[in-house]
């Protein structure tokens, strides 16, 4: 099963998540991510939902999101016309010997140090799944203490790609 990126605008009130996850839940349906946040309109957030399944299924359950009455539109997102960014915060083991070998590594991720003390840092990387996997996969001698992790947000690249949408919702 591929994975696949559906995006929601639905209005911004009380219920809503409860209202999407409760959908997936009764078609039996695992959620790989979700994230939802206040969009440049205070009425309407958007929910980025990364989901396994196939195309037919996925396509099944865009068609159930659409008719929630909270929900303004629903598209699922090609991966190639699409640009998407997760967040994470790892506090990694350190000491006055490998501090350096640690900083280094962020640097060349383009990630930051954002606390620091005698036995630890914390860093907080963003990028794509693939970039964090392999951020941690290089910090992970160092011993990862704790590490949280955000769902994808994503977004078509262009305003062309997004015709379908009606602007007055936007």
């Amino acid at each position: 099963m591929a994975k696949h990126i559906l995006n929601a605008l639905v209005e911004n009130h009380a219920g809503i998540l409860a209202k999407i996850a409760g959908l997936f839940a009764r078609r039996g349906f695992n959620i790989d991510s979700l994230a939802v946040g206040v969009t440049q309109n205070p009425q309407i957030s958007s929910a980025t939902i990364v989901v396994d399944g196939d195309a037919q299924t996925v396509d099944q359950v865009e068609k159930q999101l659409s008719k929630l009455i909270d929900v303004i539109h629903v598209q699922t997102l090609a991966p190639s016309c699409t640009v998407s960014r997760e967040l994470s915060l790892i506090k990694v083991a350190c000491t006055a010997k490998n501090r350096a070998e640690i900083m280094q590594i962020v640097d060349i991720f383009r990630a930051n140090i954002i606390d620091i003390s005698d036995h630890a840092v914390i860093i907080e990387m963003t990028g794509t799944g693939s970039k964090i996997d392999a951020f941690e996969e290089m910090v992970r001698p160092y011993t990862i203490l704790e590490m949280s992790r955000t769902g994808m947000i994503a977004m078509l690249r262009s305003k062309e790609d997004s015709k379908n949408i009606d602007d007055s919702v936007l």
